[in-house]
């Protein structure tokens, strides 16, 4: 045995658990790695066993100072674990824990987006002299082991829709799908389709893939987690980490709260901390299913019984996600559950391939899960009456749709067709007489009905119905107009714009440049006041309050300080209105409240509006009048409403939905990247920004300084992100007329 060898790996495993540590010291691991240098200067005196054993000796101190450590490691430790080198990757666990497989969808430096991995491959389970050989479809993030063209597994939009291909493929053949996450974050290119656009579609139509999904994280950094991890069973590893953003990015936004220019360790370390991103935090937090166990200071590639342990725990999860939803045997149940309690999991055979029944079944069970999620972390206000009613007029709501548009709708097509052959069959005849009697009438020269008023009528076009709001007194006037001074326009300097008095431009111009046509920021109350008809907005759920579920420091005095100073409870407002009579539902994200960022009790609003349209059949309105993006102070359970919401507007459009949304000033990252961005009708205010990051984001994520228009309107319409961009203005004109137009009479798909 090479002495040498054995010395250079003790070293090695004391420079790792060095990295683990970061700037801390550890008295016992430098003692350690003296006594290695030491030994290492006197080999040439000592004989081979008495080497062995000073190494052997050195190796178990090791081993226990590693364990040591690990129960000692702190959540920013375990991001240092993560993001190191020596950490396990994928394409370590292809080969170590199925039994074969095969690379697809382009490989290495040639791939499109090499940092997304797809992999069809192959797990073989032997029960006495039974085989069977399981198929699935394997996709995740690779890091590479120094491989820079990997770009550290930050995806790119072609590489996640490169996952969703394939993973459209594993439904289309009836296979399972392995997705393991180890990505610091989407790489946030707005190029199309850009990494918004493909991140929400990613969510949208995961909701939908009616094959069992098993979610491994390792790295889970934000929307780009988010892009391949909606699943039905959610495997986290145990050193791992699954945030909505990296703790750096973390506190340096708590930097600009706390008057510093730079985020020091310490904030670094506690925002690790309070965000609840372990392992252990997301399980008690019920976002994953289960933690499998890895050695001390995490797994690397020579760890062959993690790899072992990891195969075990990825079958029993897919074979638990497909029992769910299909029947299997008393005994065979027993038999797993035995298996389960031993921490076996190859002896007992489930078959993977579902029924059509069964997989409609399993949609419908991850949308349950979702569901569910998330449900402790927003305050409820709503008293025991106000809780009583809202179940009494769901129930009322489900039984009239039920009457309506299930049993009474198809009875009223048939009457509706009978009535139209009917008609027909009169007119046919009616119209004979009719002809009959102008001739008659001409010959006797009797002038006939009508006349030339109702010619003109019908040759000439009409005249356009007024709106009886665009004449009559608006009752909102923007607190912006009765400032008494002039206000710049930002082109002033290039278009020539004049300075104009701010009682005109937040009046009569609603905000809008006269001469350019520049759109400054108006109150979400304006909307109100302007788009919709009057006194027909009707505000429900104002009970669910927004909340500090992390025990974010400070955090509970800047919510409240954001509910005194607008008078909301979140950043979420949802009520019922119309808008020249057609009755909608609307849910409003406001940028008053913390920059309309949304949290666990924004996601439950949006989801509940979005129940009760369905179940009213009424149209939905997103209106964004401004969003930041996912609230960083709830940690996972702000960013679990990319999916959790997504999910819900899904079954919406599934049954028949219609989902319009409308951006205004900045829209960015985690909504835009779901629920928003998978609507099939976006539109866009002039002089709105929307995108996945922003130009600081950007900036320090990549390196690169972003061009001034990279986020605007115009940009994001002319990659295909949005389908028009309206004038303010006309927004109430263009929205009645986009309802009528997508929805039809009945203001719904079908």
């Amino acid at each position: 045995m090479d002495i040498e060898k054995i010395l250079e790996t003790l070293s090695q495993r004391v420079a790792y658990a060095r990295d683990i540590l970061g700037a801390r010291v550890n008295e016992r691991l430098e003692a350690i790695s003296q006594d290695i240098l030491a030994l290492g200067q006197k080999m040439d005196s000592l004989t081979l066993d008495e080497a062995l054993n000073k190494t052997g000796d050195l190796s178990r101190r090791l081993s226990d100072l590693e364990t040591d450590l690990d129960a000692l490691l702190t959540p920013m430790d375990k991001v240092r674990i993560v993001r190191h080198p020596q950490r396990v990757c994928l394409k370590d666990i292809l080969e170590n824990v199925y039994d074969n497989y095969t690379e697809i969808g382009g490989r290495d430096e040639v791939s499109i987006d090499p940092g997304m991995l797809i992999a069809r491959a192959y797990i073989t389970r032997r029960v006495g002299k039974r085989v069977v050989h399981h198929p699935v479809m394997v996709v995740g993030q690779e890091k590479g082991h120094g491989q820079e063209f990997r770009n550290g597994g930050s995806i790119k939009p072609w590489g996640n829709a490169k996952a969703l291909k394939y993973m459209k493929v594993a439904a289309r053949e009836s296979i399972p799908i392995h997705a393991y996450v180890s990505t610091p974050g989407a790489y946030p290119v707005e190029d199309y389709p850009g990494a918004a656009q493909q991140i929400a579609e990613n969510i949208y139509e995961m909701a939908g893939i009616d094959v069992p999904i098993v979610a491994i994280f390792s790295e889970g950094g934000s929307g780009g987690a988010e892009a391949i991890a909606l699943a039905d069973k959610r495997l986290m590893f145990s050193h791992g980490y699954y945030s909505v953003i990296s703790p750096e990015g973390a506190a340096a936004i708590e930097c600009k709260f706390n008057g510093l220019t730079r985020a020091t360790p310490e904030l670094i370390e506690r925002c690790a901390k309070h965000q609840q991103i372990t392992a252990q935090d997301n399980l008690r937090n019920g976002y994953i299913d289960g933690i499998i166990q890895e050695p001390a200071l995490g797994a690397r590639n020579e760890h062959f019984d993690f790899f072992k342990q990891l195969r075990t725990s990825v079958i029993r999860a897919t074979d638990e996600a497909v029992v769910n939803v299909r029947s299997v045997s008393v005994l065979r149940r027993l038999a797993m559950r035995g298996s389960k309690q031993k921490q076996v999991g190859e002896d007992v055979i489930v078959r993977w391939e579902l029924d059509p029944a069964d997989r409609e079944l399993l949609v419908w069970r991850r949308y349950q899960k979702y569901r569910k999620m998330s449900c402790q972390a927003f305050i409820d206000n709503r008293g025991i009456l106000e809780r009583l009613a809202a179940k009494y007029m769901e129930y009322v709501f489900s039984i009239y749709a039920t009457l309506r548009y299930e049993i009474l709708k198809r009875y009223q097509k048939k009457i509706a067709r009978m009535a139209t052959d009917v008609t027909d069959e009169i007119h046919v005849v009616t119209s004979k007489m009719d002809r009959m009697t102008c001739q008659a009438m001409e010959l006797l020269g009797i002038p006939q009905w009508g006349g030339s008023g109702d010619e003109s009528a019908l040759t000439c076009l009409s005249e356009p119905t007024r709106d009886p709001r665009a004449s009559s007194a608006q009752s909102y006037v923007s607190p912006k107009s009765l400032e008494d001074r002039e206000v710049s326009c930002p082109h002033a300097a290039t278009r020539g714009c004049l300075d104009i008095w701010a009682k005109d431009l937040f009046g009569e111009f609603a905000g809008v440049c006269p001469n350019c046509g520049y759109h400054f920021p108006m109150e979400y109350q304006w909307y109100m006041a302007n788009v919709f008809d009057r006194g027909s907005v009707r505000e429900f759920n104002q009970s669910i309050a927004a909340g500090n579920p992390t025990n974010f420091p400070q955090f509970d005095e800047r919510i409240q300080q954001a509910k005194e100073k607008t008078h909301l409870q979140s950043s979420c407002v949802t009520f019922n209105a119309n808008i020249r009579g057609i009755r909608l539902t609307c849910g409003m994200l406001v940028a008053n409240f913390r920059g309309g960022s949304v949290g666990s009790a924004e996601g439950e609003k949006l989801i509940r509006a979005l129940d009760l349209a369905r179940k009213r059949h009424q149209p939905f309105l997103a209106y964004i009048h401004g969003t930041a993006g996912i609230r960083i102070q709830e940690g996972v359970n702000g960013l679990i409403q990319m999916p959790r919401v997504t999910m819900a507007v899904r079954r919406y459009i599934d049954e028949g939905g219609l989902y319009i949304v409308l951006y205004d000033t900045n829209s960015y990252a985690g909504p835009v990247a779901s629920f928003l961005g998978c609507s099939p009708y976006q539109y866009a205010v002039r002089s709105s920004r929307l995108g996945f990051a922003g130009p600081g984001v950007i900036r320090e994520t990549t390196g690169v300084d972003i061009p001034p228009d990279y986020h605007s309107a115009y940009k994001a319409l002319s990659r295909g992100h949005i389908q028009d961009i309206w004038d303010r203005r006309d927004v109430r004109a263009n929205m009645h007329q986009a309802f009528l137009t997508m929805g039809g009479r009945n203001l719904y798909y079908r």
